[in-house]
């Protein structure tokens, strides 16, 4: 019964996709993503099986799922390092195939070149994982962080195919630990998983509970400790003029702040700021890119604010523009975790939402970390917080006043850098330990 009524639920998701496609562009990147896609795939993989001479027995699949490009970058590392392990043109190659449940992850994602194929995932019918996973002929199937599916999982079993989950991590009051019929139907799909690669001691302690012990579980830690670790060893590669120019320009002018992933809530304490404090200088990446939102930001400032697509290449050398600006906005994806790098001290938005956004990739730079109150879900906030790189606020009072007790001193702004980045490399490792099992 409970799988007819899974199965009910995602074709109504379905119609729901294609409903909300005339008002919601996300849902509409989703459902034209969707149309016609497993014909598309098996043309494709069909090509590819052709291209590569003894494919069907000779070169083996990865399949890698995200569910967006926040899984993505966890599950980045682990792509990467099977693409050097099994690079293309040697007898060990593997062909990697990535997919996206949300548009967020593909539309920025779609041409990742460590990936032979960026899919989206067509929605989790019988019939359309028996088709996928024929068409893929995945051997290894990695799913990132969560996203269990039940008829994907059904599928790559009756192929043969071993599943994972990487970088995975479990709470006492999900569904799986329910003692109720959806509770006792997901522990049925966590079921069809061969293993587990959590972060945590806690999640193995969960899982054990309901039947998974030690042969199928590894407390393996979080893929985006290596992958945070990695943007400083490609510091080089990830240079950006422009921000370097504009926080340079500040040097004795206080700290400067990295603001990301900022939401209206946090952008309302982050102007009180700014008020309070108009030596410093201030870069500014909002969540959402809307045009009116951000000239509205740049207005209610009142300080000279430039925008980071507007900039030319000459602005970095000349630096007029930049001299005189106070705030920069970025209003570009894909580009944040370079950006930290230029500043002293980092907020990370979310927390007076669902929850806040990465904090990894300021803490890896060498910064103390700032946000809202929602972060405990968060182990890693939590940590940081608790090794005294990180603290939260409630309010504009509480950010103006971390700020003073933080920034003007600079010696305790080093030592809570050193933390920061100190936390971040002790838990790198993840990505070999997974790697091995896999």
């Amino acid at each position: 019964m409970m799988v007819f009524l899974y199965n009910c639920s995602i074709r109504a998701f379905g119609w729901a996709i294609a409903l909300g496609a005339l008002f919601n562009r996300k849902a509409r990147l989703l459902w034209r993503g969707r149309r016609g896609l497993l014909r598309c795939i098996e043309r494709r993989e069909r090509a590819a099986q052709v291209a590569a001479d003894g494919y069907g027995e000779g070169i083996g699949v990865v399949w890698v799922h995200c569910a967006s490009l926040g899984e993505f970058e966890q599950g980045r590392p682990v792509i990467e390092a099977l693409r050097r392990r099994y690079p293309v043109g040697t007898a060990e190659y593997r062909r990697i195939v990535l997919t996206f449940f949300s548009p967020s992850g593909y539309e920025i994602r779609k041409n990742y070149p460590e990936a032979d194929a960026v899919y989206y995932l067509p929605a989790d019918t019988p019939r359309n994982a028996r088709r996928f996973v024929a068409a893929v002929r995945p051997e290894r199937a990695i799913f990132v962080k969560y996203e269990y599916w039940y008829n994907y999982l059904r599928a790559l079993r009756d192929f043969g195919a071993k599943s994972c989950v990487v970088s995975a991590i479990f709470r006492p009051g999900m569904v799986f630990f329910r003692d109720s019929v959806l509770g006792r139907f997901m522990r049925r799909v966590l079921g069809l998983l061969d293993r587990f690669f959590v972060q945590d001691e806690e999640s193995a302690r969960l899982l054990a509970g309901i039947g998974f012990g030690a042969d199928r579980v590894t407390v393996s830690g979080d893929t985006r400790f290596d992958r945070v670790v990695e943007l400083v060893s490609a510091a080089g590669e990830r240079s950006l003029p422009l921000v370097e120019a504009f926080a340079a320009a500040g040097r004795n002018g206080g700290p400067v702040m990295v603001c990301g992933s900022t939401w209206g809530p946090d952008e309302e304490i982050l102007l009180e700021l700014m008020r309070a404090r108009p030596e410093m200088r201030f870069i500014v990446a909002p969540h959402e890119l809307d045009d009116g939102r951000i000239d509205a930001l740049i207005a209610r400032s009142g300080r000279r604010g430039v925008r980071y697509t507007q900039l030319s290449p000459d602005d970095a050398v000349s630096g007029e523009a930049l001299r005189e600006a106070t705030l920069l906005v970025v209003d570009t994806i894909g580009i944040l975790s370079g950006v930290y790098r230029y500043g002293k001290l980092a907020y990370i938005g979310g927390g007076f939402g669902r929850g806040i956004h990465n904090t990894l990739e300021a803490a890896t730079w060498g910064m103390p970390v700032l946000f809202g109150p929602r972060y405990e879900a968060f182990a890693e906030a939590v940590e940081l917080v608790a090794t005294g790189a990180a603290a939260s606020v409630s309010g504009a009072e509480g950010l103006i006043a971390r700020v003073a007790e933080w920034g003007d001193d600079p010696a305790e702004l080093a030592r809570r850098g050193r933390l920061a980045a100190e936390y971040v490399r002790s838990r790198a490792g993840a990505t070999e330990r997974i790697l091995r099992m896999v």
